[in-house]
Parts: structure tokens; C-alpha cells; sequence
């Protein structure tokens, strides 16, 4: 029976792990992220002893946070092997990037070098479905993963700028229709 305890810890340790992560993006969707670790805590379902044992403070929270955001955004890319779907993929990404208006806030709080490398792990992730989508014509031709990253800015601008929330998510989502007009060729949007 005591062989099997430290395995069984490990696999509470790993759900747990996983729900602070899920809780952690819930939270960050909202607008108020002030009582960030209790709120997060509680939607895991654990003490906030548990969710300090496995993140030292905010920080190292909203590093694994952006980390599994990124995995899944890795994931949605792999997914996404059709030219044509590079649009649905890039739209879904700048409206998750409204959505997740305060991870977006905490990121910008990282030190710039560890910010640099999540940015360049997200260019990353859209390469390939770019090339692809770009070699069957439904982008610009000129267009590169490294202007992705001047998308999200001038999509997060637009969300900035807006003080009341529905109207930021507004702005935001119109935002996302003007850049994807002039992204995609006339035509290739599904």
C-alpha cells in the first residue's frame, strides 16, 4: 500500500497542476485579475497552500499560464493543415488574444528578454500554416509570421484603448475584421 502512495501524489499533484492552469485562464478571461491567486485557487477547487506549492507568486503562475496557452495555440496550428483554414486560425487567435486581455496585461509585466521568447515561440507556432496558406494564395503574398506579431498589437491597442469593456470587445472584434481584410486575398475566407 505505501508503494502506490507516491504515485497516486504525483497523479493528484499532475490534476491539480491542470486545474490551477484551466482556473488560471478563466480568471485572466475576466476583466479583474486584482485577487488573481485566491479567485484562481478556489476555482481549482484546492487551498491556496497547494496553488503556492506549485506557483511561487504571480509570476511563475503567468509564465505556465502563457506556457499552456501556447501549447494549445501550438496544437490549434498542427490541427489547422488546410491553406483555407489559416484564416479560422488566425481569427480565433486574436479573438482569444481580446479574451485574455489580463494574461496580456500580467505578460507585459515579464522581463522584456522572457517576453521576447514567448513572442518568438508564438510566430513560431504560426509558420507553417502560414507558408502553406500563402503558397495556395489566400494570403498576401508578402505577408510573414513576424507581422503576426504587429497584428496582435494593433489588435490589443484597439482593446486598450476602449475604456468600457463591451465596447473594447467591440472594437476589438471589429479590429480583427479590418486586419484580416487586409491579410487574406479577396475571396479566401471561408
Amino acid at each position: 500500500m505505501l508503494y502506490g502512495a507516491p504515485t497516486a501524489r504525483r497523479r493528484d499533484a499532475q490534476r491539480n497542476r491542470a486545474a490551477i492552469l484551466e482556473a488560471a485562464s478563466e480568471v485572466l478571461a475576466g476583466d479583474d485579475v486584482v485577487a488573481l491567486m485566491p479567485e484562481i485557487a478556489r476555482r481549482a477547487g484546492i487551498g491556496q497552500a497547494t496553488l503556492y506549492r506549485h506557483f511561487a507568486d504571480r509570476h511563475a503562475l503567468t509564465a505556465a499560464v502563457l506556457t499552456y496557452q501556447l501549447d494549445l495555440l501550438e496544437a490549434r496550428a498542427a490541427a489547422h493543415s488546410h491553406p483555407a483554414q489559416f484564416h479560422q486560425l488566425l481569427r480565433q487567435v486574436l479573438h482569444h488574444q481580446i479574451e485574455m486581455r489580463g494574461l496580456v496585461s500580467l505578460v507585459r509585466r515579464l522581463d522584456p528578454a522572457v517576453q521576447e521568447r514567448y513572442r518568438q515561440r508564438l510566430i513560431a507556432a504560426f509558420e507553417e500554416p502560414l507558408r502553406r496558406a500563402r503558397d495556395a494564395g489566400f494570403v498576401r503574398a508578402d505577408l510573414v509570421a513576424a507581422d503576426l506579431s504587429l497584428l496582435l498589437a494593433m489588435v490589443q491597442g484597439v482593446a486598450e484603448i476602449t475604456g468600457d469593456v463591451s465596447a473594447a470587445r467591440a472594437a476589438a472584434d471589429r479590429s480583427v475584421d479590418l486586419v484580416l481584410d487586409g491579410v487574406f486575398r479577396a475571396g479566401s475566407a471561408d
